[in-house]
């Protein structure tokens, strides 16, 4: 696996357009992409609410690592994007959830806004598999 590239897709309608995939793993490496909260039936999850959007974000980016080989306990590195900032322990509250005993490097950082206005958050996982 050192030497291949292996590309996962989320479904996501974007993923084409604009290029991406919704995880890449290199040998032990998986950087998951930005992940909004998007419903299965393309819609925003949880409309106003910080945390219910971040879980949303770490279920399909979670589904992406399983997909590439990786588990929640090969994770590394979260970023955690916010269009406010002030609602971090919303954000916080179920990356702890998933991450307590794991213990990721971790990055709560603002943003002015993401594609879609309803978005509150967005989330960022890089995995190292031992």
């Amino acid at each position: 696996m050192e030497g291949i590239r292996q590309t996962v897709s989320s479904g996501s309608p974007l993923e084409p357009q604009i290029g991406f995939s919704r995880a890449v793993r290199r040998g032990g490496h998986v950087a998951v992409a930005g992940t909004a909260p998007i419903g299965d039936d393309g819609s925003t999850v949880g409309p106003g609410d910080v945390y219910a959007q971040t879980v949303r974000c770490l279920d399909i980016a979670e589904r992406a690592l399983r997909e590439a080989g990786a588990s929640p306990e090969d994770v590394i590195r979260t970023r955690i994007m916010l269009t406010d900032v002030t609602r971090w322990k919303e954000a916080a509250r179920a990356h702890g959830e998933r991450y307590a005993s794991v213990r990721p490097v971790t990055t709560f950082v603002e943003v002015s806004r993401f594609i879609d206005p309803a978005w509150l958050v967005e989330v960022e996982v890089d995995a190292v598999i031992a």
